[in-house]
């Protein structure tokens, strides 16, 4: 931390609390009050008494309620307070849209349905579960066989799972599925696909045939069609080679900002998530969305308890359903027995996390100020401009595999304790929110965001450098995760429903 830099930090006048910016020892004067307690780094101290039943105030908003006296310049976490059975539902910010970035283009593929790529990938996509070895041996063999050939694409991926039969045929889980791999088939990141089943599953080929795409750019077949699995592989390579020669014809172009769309996802949540990578996410989300673009916030578990911040800043409609949707997630947990306060997890709370309402606060400022256009189901397609919101759980790879389902053509990824991440074929940028990360792990993060409070860089400048990260992305350069050759085992649809 530089010098004249602040140790701690008060967010909001409202707040008992203030924020260590470094680790503090006992006897320590922060914040006008002595510590009582060593406080860890991105963890909270009492700058008040706090009385037994009392809220926890952090960003102006409920966090907790006190489980036992708390003093000024006692450590305040899970030992002393926990979640409150009420939250704060009053929000004083409505949408704010900001004036348009001065850069509003960037390079990259443009697509015959007005969408854009920001990578050059075939996928290999597998129907049902049985699929999934056969659909990575297929792009083991093209990676080495057909991608020397065909340089102008960025690889075969294998989309893999483990869904696709011993489910019912309709319902919220086949539904959510098939809207899944759709929108992968459909993806503006896939140069071409191919469909890979086995013959005999629940979730049928005949469900993803496409009439839109050339030939050349799209096939489907059954393993037990072409006489198994090594016969599969070898059928496959005969397929791929046209759809690899055609998309290897496919050149950058420069394309306005209004063709992308950012899914944004945070993991390993840290103290300083809500100070410093998840506000500068959300300036850049603002510039973005002012440029024309999409961003997209989901992990509907992780706003509980912030969601009324989000529902003032939309039209009645969409706070209706994000409501709809807080409520739904209740019910769904209280029926497999769990809380939506079984988050934070482990690691949340070393880092100074301390209940699910302070981690959905500091979430929610991913999505910035702009006003929020629109609330979709998970995966489905997302077409309206501007800052939408798409249901999902909180776990990682699930939500940011509906996102890209929905259209996103990048990731943003905060974290605060390290989280190893891939989204192919949608390229994913590593926001570290604290500069110890950062140097602890630089063969994963793009960013480091923790210069906020080490360094004093505002929140705007933050904001713009991520932009400028973001557009440089998606004109191709490589992300860390990229780089290291994550993304191939990320794909993770929602598993709802019974499995039979």
């Amino acid at each position: 931390m530089s010098a004249n830099r602040p140790e701690s930090m008060h967010l909001n006048a409202a707040d008992n609390i203030a924020i260590a910016l470094r680790p503090l020892a006992a006897g320590e004067v922060q914040q006008g009050v002595t510590l009582s307690q060593d406080v860890p780094l991105g963890h909270k101290f009492a700058i008040r008494p706090i009385a037994v039943g009392e809220a926890v105030v952090k960003y102006g908003q409920v966090m907790a309620v006190a489980t036992a006296p708390v003093a000024p310049g006692d450590h305040v976490h899970v030992h002393n307070c926990g979640m409150s059975d009420t939250h704060s539902t009053e929000s004083q910010q409505t949408g704010v849209m900001r004036e348009p970035p001065a850069r509003r283009t960037f390079m990259g593929y443009a697509r015959p349905d007005g969408r854009a790529g920001t990578r050059n990938y075939i996928g290999i996509i597998a129907s049902v579960n049985c699929s999934s070895t056969v659909c990575g041996a297929i792009a083991d063999q093209a990676n080495r066989v057909l991608l020397p050939k065909y340089p102008g694409i960025d690889g075969f991926t294998p989309i893999v799972h483990d869904q696709g039969c011993g489910m019912a045929s309709s319902g919220e889980g086949f539904d959510a599925l098939v809207r899944v791999l759709k929108g992968y088939r459909d993806h503006p990141n896939f140069g071409g696909v191919l469909i890979v089943g086995l013959g005999c599953e629940v979730n049928q080929l005949t469900l993803y045939k496409r009439d839109d795409w050339t030939r050349e750019r799209f096939g489907t077949f059954n393993i037990q069609e072409v006489g198994g699995s090594a016969s599969a592989v070898r059928r496959a390579l005969e397929l791929l080679e046209p759809i690899a020669a055609a998309a290897s014809r496919d050149v950058r172009e420069e394309l306005p900002v209004s063709k992308l769309v950012l899914g944004m996802q945070c993991g390993g949540s840290d103290g300083f998530s809500g100070i410093t990578a998840n506000p500068a996410l959300g300036v850049a989300s603002d510039m973005l969305v002012a440029a024309g673009g999409t961003s997209i916030l989901s992990e509907t578990p992780e706003i509980f308890g912030a969601e009324h911040l989000l529902m003032a800043r939309a039209a009645p409609e969409t706070a209706e359903k994000i409501a709809g949707m807080i409520e739904w997630w209740r019910d769904y947990a209280e029926k497999n027995g769990a809380s939506l306060d079984n988050n934070p997890s482990p690691g949340n709370k070393r880092g100074g996390l301390t209940t699910i309402l302070e981690k959905s606060l500091g979430a929610v400022a991913k999505g910035g100020l702009a006003p929020l256009a629109g609330a979709f189901a998970y995966a489905e397609q997302i077409r309206t401009p501007g800052f939408v919101y798409m249901d999902s759980p909180g776990y990682d790879p699930v939500a940011a595999t509906g996102q890209v389902a929905a259209g996103a053509n990048l990731i943003a990824f905060t974290t605060g304790r390290g989280s190893c991440f891939g989204a192919k074929p949608a390229p994913s940028i590593k926001l570290a929110s604290n500069s110890a990360l950062y140097r602890s792990m630089p063969e994963d993060m793009d960013i480091d965001c923790g210069v906020v409070v080490e360094e004093g860089v505002p929140l705007e400048e933050m904001g713009q450098r991520i932009y400028d990260a973001l557009l440089d992305m998606a004109s191709g350069q490589r992300t860390r995760s990229e780089e290291f050759g994550y993304g191939d085992n990320e794909f993770v649809p929602w598993k709802i429903g019974a499995v039979l």
